[in-house]
């Protein structure tokens, strides 16, 4: 059976540093007819649990730690048994929403997952939060950002624990490297391509996102 990403579109807030936002989110689901991993559980087990049928959920994997990427990842692996699994350098980011639960193992540059026979690589990619990652799936010929490329510029860094050189970088070195007609799939809003986004590169650094 073969594997396909789906996409479960849910809605919430995202808050930090004393603000509050209403923000709908990406959810991506990998795998196939028998088993499956969720990247980015936001808002909403409910909806992913729908999503997700009787499939074996083999793991819960977070891009990041904003409360929006992560605040259904404990009810989603109570339901299933899956892992939470997140960048270490996020544990703090993950402990001023879940100060009660830790990730059940964290992950690092270069760590192969796996789901239904098929490799997903972790990118370290930081800058919107220290322990932000990308997932590449070169079978699939797709990356997943999270939020740290977007359709038309890179993630924001003008909140605690972003950095905009450190994400530029990370684009820079780490997803336009990638094979041009990479599809890019974003924590929030529409899909790209490497191809799309590369030219612009120079533009976001003048204009210093």
């Amino acid at each position: 059976m073969s594997v396909r990403i789906e996409r479960v579109v849910t809605s919430g807030s995202f808050t930090l540093d004393g603000g509050s936002w209403d923000v709908d989110n990406n959810v991506w689901i990998i795998g196939n007819d028998d088993e499956a991993l969720v990247v980015d559980p936001a808002h909403d087990a409910d909806a992913i649990t729908a999503a997700l049928g009787d499939r074996r959920l083999t793991a819960v994997v977070c891009t990041h730690a904003h409360n929006d990427h992560i605040n259904a990842a404990p009810a989603l692996a109570d339901r299933t048994g899956a892992p939470v699994l997140l960048h270490l350098d996020d544990r703090l980011l993950w402990s001023q929403t879940h100060p009660e639960r830790s990730p059940d193992g964290y992950l690092c540059d270069q760590r192969r997952l796996g789901v239904a026979g098929t490799e997903i690589q972790v990118l370290h990619t930081p800058g919107h939060t220290p322990g932000a990652i990308s997932l590449y799936a070169p079978e699939l010929g797709t990356v997943l950002t999270g939020d740290t490329l977007f359709a038309g510029g890179p993630g924001a860094t003008g909140r605690s624990f972003s950095h905009f050189p450190t994400i530029i970088r990370s684009i820079r070195d780490r997803l336009l490297t990638l094979p041009p007609d990479t599809t890019v799939l974003t924590g929030h809003g529409p899909s790209t391509t490497v191809t799309d986004e590369a030219p612009h590169l120079n533009d976001w650094i003048a204009r210093g996102h």
